[in-house]
């Protein structure tokens, strides 16, 4: 399944920046968190394909926010440099070691809570 090639996915995609746009400065939320919150609980996967194209979204999508449900740093290979994402996170206050957050728990965002 090419996630470029369907409407749908290019709305759902759409929803995806607009979520991760929200995602404040020094937090982070999980792939999975933002399906839940768009009402597509089995679709985090399809978070990180939008996620691996954001680049083509009209505005700057803060991309290095998102990681997976233990706080590793799984998009990391999508960055332009292998550091890339975790240089932005920590230039964010939020320390990363062995390629996951540190006190993931402490930073969590999660929309389903914040955006109510």
């Amino acid at each position: 399944m090419n996630p470029k090639s369907s409407t749908s996915n290019d709305n759902f995609f759409e929803k995806v920046y607009e979520v991760t746009l929200l995602v404040p400065k020094g937090r982070v939320t999980t792939y999975g968190a933002i399906a839940r919150y768009l009402g597509a609980a089995q679709s985090a996967r399809m978070v990180g394909w939008a996620l691996n194209v954001c680049n083509t979204y009209r505005q700057w999508v803060p991309a290095h926010r998102v990681v997976n449900r233990a706080g590793q740093l799984t998009g990391k290979i999508h960055f332009p440099g292998s550091n890339t994402m975790q240089e932005l996170l920590e230039s964010e206050g939020i320390r990363v070691e062995d390629g996951a957050v540190v006190n993931f728990e402490n930073h969590f965002w999660d929309p389903n809570i914040e955006l109510q």
